[in-house]
C-alpha cells in the first residue's frame, strides 16, 4: 500500500449517488484537496451526461480541489489525471506496455477502455471524476457504436486489486504529478503523456457535435488540443470524441 500523500483528505463510502455529486455536497466542508470514493455508485455519469455502471468492485473517485489558474489552465489536469492513471495500473499490475492513452481522457488496456476521466468546474472548484472498470466491464451494446470496447483489469489480466487499494496507489501517483504540474507547467506532462498515446501517428476519426474529421494523429498542443492533419489541412480541435 502507497503511503498517503500529505495535505490530500480521504473519504470513503459505501454507496453514494455519484462520487461528483459528493463532491459538490462537501464543498462547504473541505479546507484542502480531497479525494472522495464509492464502494457503489447508484447514479454515476460520463462525458456528455452518459450513464456509467459502477458495481460493486469497480474504481468510483472524484479529487476535488481549489481551482487558482484560468478554466483552461485548470482544464489541463485531465492529461494529469491520465497520467497518474496509467502509472498506477504499471504499478499495480507490472504491466507497462499493456496500458495507452485515448485523447481526451480515456485510458486503454489492450486496445479497450478501462478507465475514464470527467471534468467538472464547481464554483471556484475543479472536481476530476474517475471511473476504473477494476472487475466488471459494460457490455459492448451499451456503448455508442464505434466506440472502443470496454474492459475490465480482471477480465484482460486475470487480476484482481482493491477498489481501496488503488485509491492509495492514485493518490500518490496524481500527487507527485500535480506537484510537478505546478511547479514546471504543461509541458513535461504534455512530453510524457504522448509517450504513451494511442495511435499516435495513425488515422483516426474526431467526432463533434457539428462533424467529424477523418485524419492522422500528429499530437497535442500546449493547450492539449488534437491536432489532427486531414486531406484539407491541419486541424487543431478542442473538444471531441475519438474513434479508431
Amino acid at each position: 500500500m502507497r503511503d498517503w500523500p500529505a495535505g490530500y483528505s480521504r473519504h470513503v463510502f459505501d454507496v453514494l449517488d455519484s462520487t461528483l455529486s459528493e463532491a459538490a455536497r462537501m464543498l462547504p466542508t473541505l479546507s484542502g484537496p480531497a479525494w472522495i470514493m464509492a464502494v457503489e455508485q447508484t447514479a454515476a455519469r460520463g462525458r456528455r451526461g452518459r450513464a456509467w455502471a459502477t458495481p460493486r468492485g469497480n474504481f468510483a473517485g472524484t479529487l476535488v480541489m481549489e481551482r487558482r489558474e484560468p478554466p483552461g489552465q485548470a482544464a489541463l489536469r485531465s492529461f494529469v489525471a491520465s497520467l497518474a492513471l496509467y502509472r498506477s495500473f504499471v504499478a499495480v499490475t507490472g504491466y507497462e506496455d499493456a496500458f495507452a492513452l485515448k485523447w481526451p481522457n480515456d485510458v486503454l488496456l489492450r486496445g479497450g477502455k478501462v478507465a475514464g476521466i470527467l471534468l467538472e468546474s464547481v464554483g471556484d472548484h475543479l472536481v476530476i471524476g474517475i471511473g476504473v472498470n477494476l472487475v466488471h466491464a459494460p457490455a459492448p451494446e451499451a456503448v455508442e457504436p464505434g466506440a472502443v470496447t470496454p474492459v475490465s483489469l480482471r477480465g484482460s489480466l486475470n487480476m484482481s486489486v482493491a477498489p481501496e487499494d488503488f485509491l492509495d496507489t492514485l493518490a500518490a501517483e496524481y500527487a507527485a504529478l500535480e506537484e510537478q504540474f505546478t511547479r514546471q507547467g504543461f509541458a513535461p506532462i504534455r512530453h510524457a503523456w504522448l509517450e504513451r498515446a494511442a495511435r499516435l501517428g495513425e488515422e483516426i476519426t474526431a467526432r463533434t457535435m457539428r462533424e467529424s474529421q477523418r485524419g492522422t494523429f500528429e499530437g497535442i498542443d500546449a493547450e492539449g488540443c488534437l491536432i489532427l492533419r486531414t486531406a484539407e489541412g491541419r486541424r487543431t480541435i478542442t473538444a471531441a470524441d475519438v474513434f479508431f
